[in-house]
């Protein structure tokens, strides 16, 4: 098996399982703490900026390394979610609800840098 072929099948496989994942924990977390707000997204694209931030800080610069394709590439592609708080973004606004959109966006930005930032620093202390 050529190299290329098993880089896509490392963020395939990742891909997959962090499709899984995200599915399984924003319905959870609608589950529990209802729809009204996107909490399980928001949770999604922090813990999985956090994970990221971790990675970075332990492996350094990304390089195409198999690890790398298939935690950040893959898992945390999949698990993490753009489209998902772009379109409960738009419907929150279009309800009518400005005030949880614009809490949303702020809370996804902010709360992905720090949390990214958070586990980038962390990674690093428990390499000293």
């Amino acid at each position: 098996m050529g190299n290329g072929i098993a880089s896509i099948l490392l963020v395939a496989l990742g891909g997959a399982l962090g499709g899984i994942g995200r599915y399984t924990v924003s319905n959870l977390i609608a589950h529990l703490l209802g729809k009204a707000f996107p909490w399980g997204t928001l949770l999604v694209n922090a813990s999985g900026a956090f994970i990221a931030g971790g990675l970075l800080g332990y492996y350094g610069v990304p390089t195409v390394q198999p690890v790398w394709l298939f935690a950040v590439a893959g898992l945390l592609g999949g698990y993490t979610t753009v489209s998902s708080f772009s379109l409960q973004t738009i419907e929150l606004w279009q309800s009518g609800q400005a005030l949880r959109a614009a809490l949303n966006i702020a809370a996804t930005i902010v709360l992905g840098m720090v949390m990214a930032m958070f586990g980038w620093l962390l990674a690093k202390e428990l390499l000293l």
